[in-house]
């Protein structure tokens, strides 16, 4: 299969959804995405941390629908993000097959950055040949 890739921005709105005190934290994700990827995103995400360490982790999964480079559809990605004082690791997996319509058949992975406020997302993925 013949990799694609993908470029854009994207808006996220976060909100807490678990009780008071309750941990890790859970919060609902809605994302807005321009660029290549345009559309909307919805998902569940929990965190928590060590705020004695500085160690966090968060994992999510995120329904996406819209268009990828002019293919119509929905897919879904999972995260699975950790940090430590002095570094971090992420990872978001296009859960394999699980794309509708023209997206049919995706697999691949994404990236995002968060620079000053500002998330950019790029996105790495197949498709069956038509």
């Amino acid at each position: 299969m013949k990799m694609h890739h993908g470029s854009g921005a994207f808006e996220v709105d976060v909100k807490p959804v678990s009780g008071e005190g309750e941990s890790p934290a859970r919060m609902a994700l809605n994302k807005t995405f321009t660029g290549d990827l345009t559309g909307t995103s919805t998902g569940q995400m929990m965190a928590g941390g060590n705020e004695a360490t500085g160690a966090r982790v968060y994992v999510a999964l995120e329904t996406i629908t819209g268009s990828l480079n002019g293919k119509q559809g929905s897919f879904i990605v999972t995260h699975r993000g950790t940090m430590t004082k002095d570094s971090q690791d992420l990872s978001i997996v296009i859960v394999p097959d699980s794309g509708t319509d023209e997206l049919s058949g995706i697999s691949g992975t994404m990236d995002i950055q968060n620079v000053e406020g500002k998330h950019s997302y790029t996105i790495d993925y197949s498709l069956p040949e038509s």
